[in-house]
């Protein structure tokens, strides 16, 4: 798993330890659902006024959100469902895609829910990561389920809510 994180903004200090939270919270989201394609996928961490631009360019949402995912191969709850697109599945890595996430919208939210900021960063990125893998939270049964993979990679990675 090759993991590519890039840090393009300057509002928010970022912890020492927040590159190694997001690589644990990418490879064990992927390794929760026994995805063992080798595969890779990039962070970046941006600001507020980024988000509210790529949300608007290619969502048609004129607001800031917490994170984006932007999948390159199709699938369905961690299965590739179609052989076409943009990706090569003779690639040494698979790209399964790219996820963004706005520090400072990551910051105010651990601020409301009462809990640590690196613990929403890892929520954040298991969010982006199942949305890669082909989870969806349109239904209130797939939100459910989304939700329960997401709190079980973080119970693995010790970000319980109890613990904080």
């Amino acid at each position: 798993m090759q993991i590519y994180i890039e840090n393009m903004q300057d509002k928010i200090e970022v912890p020492t330890d927040l590159e190694k939270i997001i690589t644990d919270a990418v490879k064990t989201s992927i390794q929760s659902e026994e995805f063992d394609t080798p595969a890779e996928i990039s962070v970046l961490l941006v600001d507020d006024k980024k988000i509210r631009e790529i949300n608007n360019e290619h969502r048609n949402i004129d607001k800031a959100t917490d994170v984006l995912s932007f999948p390159v191969v199709e699938m369905h709850e961690g299965e590739i469902i179609s052989n076409e697109g943009d990706f090569d599945l003779d690639e040494e890595l698979l790209l399964l895609g790219d996820i963004i996430i706005s520090l400072e919208t990551a910051k105010k939210q651990a601020l409301e829910y009462g809990h640590s900021f690196e613990r929403e960063i890892a929520f954040l990125t298991t969010h982006g990561v199942f949305h890669l893998l082909g989870y969806d939270h349109m239904e209130k049964e797939e939100e459910e389920k989304m939700l329960l993979k997401q709190e079980s990679v973080l119970r693995k990675l010790g970000l319980t809510r109890d613990e904080e």
